[in-house]
């Protein structure tokens, strides 16, 4: 049995943050969290700092119910390095090599649009980052 997970992106501007996820994923908010009552006691299971506000954090999840939750947190420290996962997005469609390239481009681009950077591009894959410098890929899917 395949296990599942959930991933969370630490940062300084949630909201910021979940607005440009929903867009690159496709995800909307999930409000309360799955298995809470209300957005409150969803938030009290992480070490929020005290007295903050509801903007400190979201909960995204995958409208079809088959990618992992997301759940992005504000935390006082900036980030300072390399991330050590990243989030790679898909990109469908199959055709020539061409056809996939500019799809990539495409995403890419609508991305930007929705406040993200290109870092840099590779022979099969765009590298960027979202509004506060967290490195993504923009990739075709597998075949």
């Amino acid at each position: 049995m395949a296990v599942a997970i959930d991933l969370t992106l630490y940062c300084e501007n949630a909201r910021l943050l979940a607005e440009f996820w929903k867009t690159a994923l496709g995800y909307v908010d999930e409000i309360p969290a799955a298995r809470y009552a209300t957005s409150e006691e969803s938030f009290a299971r992480f070490d929020l700092p005290a007295g903050g506000a509801e903007d400190d954090g979201a909960c995204l999840c995958d409208p079809e119910g088959v990618g992992p939750r997301l759940s992005i947190l504000r935390v006082p420290e900036r980030k300072t390095a390399e991330n050590r996962l990243h989030i790679d997005v898909r990109v469908p469609g199959d055709g020539t090599a061409a056809d996939r390239w500019e799809r990539i481009r495409a995403e890419a681009a609508r991305l930007v649009r929705a406040g993200g950077t290109i870092l840099e591009a590779f022979d099969d894959h765009i590298l960027m980052a979202d509004p506060e410098g967290n490195e993504f890929r923009v990739a075709p899917s597998p075949a």
